[in-house]
């Protein structure tokens, strides 16, 4: 095995200049439970950017695209303060190329994939987690280090490499969403956001569970959205009527934030894993526990929960839209592709394959 690898390191919280290409970090090496995955492609991810920009510290209180490239903060990643050089991405498909003793099942040849949230539950916390790419080294990098027991064998699927790269933050972070607010058959469920990665990917979930899905997209990506499944779309400043769904599922925040919580019916769910609108929102409970509204913060999500998604995976019975992808030496582009909003779906980064 190779001794140093090509990939992309994040050195400090800030703008594209503080990812740098390097072709000289030294190649993982395997130790008891542990496997090397060879990175087949990874996805592009609203987290890889919030964590690059120090978005999560709660100094910043501005929406995704209003934080500047010279933000200072101390405690930016998923779990607080990151330790830098970090490789980032946590949207991995990849190929397990080594093995260290005592890994179970996993052998060399296998095609894996990982949830980008890991749980690892601790006593006084039992929705402990650490984020593939902020507190681990993650898929931005031709290998990467891996616990087997917090892998999932995905060989079986129909899906290509760079489909299945882009899943496991999307889907896991949507099928998770759906799961902790309960949709089920018949439905009515809001997504908002509709045509980014979660979004179509909770479109597309929904519908496959046999809900009424509502979109809340611009009409440009309407086409998209209303083809992963959605059966109605609403325009992105359009405000949802009042009472008329089961389900809200949220990734935007911001200051249409109380329309959300008011389009639910009594009893209804709001379930929210994002908030590039804006974090920060203007609440009145009386609109929540008078009406027995049930909100859900969503991160942490069991392997029980991502293994479902797995089978659906490995079954083929859904499939993600891709609409670019890039090697991974022009991670800048694709972001800032990514931040523009021009495509809907997911955008993959592909790592040098050569062997190094």
């Amino acid at each position: 095995m190779a001794k140093m690898m090509k990939g992309v390191c994040l050195t400090r919280h800030g703008g594209p200049d503080a990812l740098k290409w390097r072709e000289d970090i030294p190649v993982p090496v395997p130790g008891p439970g542990q496997v090397l995955v060879k990175v087949l492609a990874a996805g592009v991810n609203n987290t890889d950017i919030n964590t690059r920009i120090g978005w999560y510290s709660s100094d910043v209180t501005g929406a995704t695209d209003a934080v500047g490239d010279d933000a200072e903060v101390e405690a930016g990643g998923w779990g607080g303060s990151l330790s830098f050089p970090r490789i980032q991405g946590g949207d991995l498909c990849g190929l397990v190329v080594q093995t260290g003793p005592d890994v179970g099942d996993f052998h060399v040849g296998q095609r894996v994939t990982s949830q980008i949230n890991i749980p690892r539950p601790q006593p006084d916390n039992p929705v402990a987690f650490v984020a593939l790419g902020s507190e681990l080294d993650g898929a931005f990098a031709q290998y990467c280090l891996m616990e087997a027991a917090e892998l999932f064998d995905v060989s079986a699927s129909p899906l290509s490499d760079t489909e299945i790269a882009a899943m496991p933050c999307a889907y896991g972070t949507a099928w998770n969403l759906l799961h902790r607010a309960g949709v089920s058959g018949g439905h009515r469920v809001l997504v908002t956001g509709a045509s980014g990665g979660v979004g179509l990917a909770a479109v597309q979930l929904a519908a496959h569970l046999g809900a009424q899905v509502t979109g809340q997209t611009s009409p440009a990506k309407a086409d998209a959205v209303t083809a992963m499944g959605a059966c109605s779309i609403i325009g992105r400043v359009e405000t949802p009527e009042p009472g008329s769904f089961d389900a809200v599922i949220d990734v935007v925040g911001g200051p249409a934030w109380p329309a959300l919580i008011q389009a639910l019916r009594p009893g209804g769910h709001y379930a929210v894993s994002g908030a590039i609108a804006g974090p920060i929102v203007t609440a009145d409970l009386r609109e929540i526990y008078l009406r027995d509204i049930t909100v859900h913060g969503c991160t942490f999500s069991p392997r029980t929960v991502f293994a479902e998604l797995v089978e659906l995976i490995n079954s083929g019975a859904i499939r993600p839209l891709v609409s670019a992808t890039y090697p991974l030496q022009d991670i800048a582009r694709a972001q800032a592709d990514f931040m523009s909003k021009a495509f809907p779906g997911k955008l993959v980064l592909i790592p040098p394959q050569e062997a190094p």
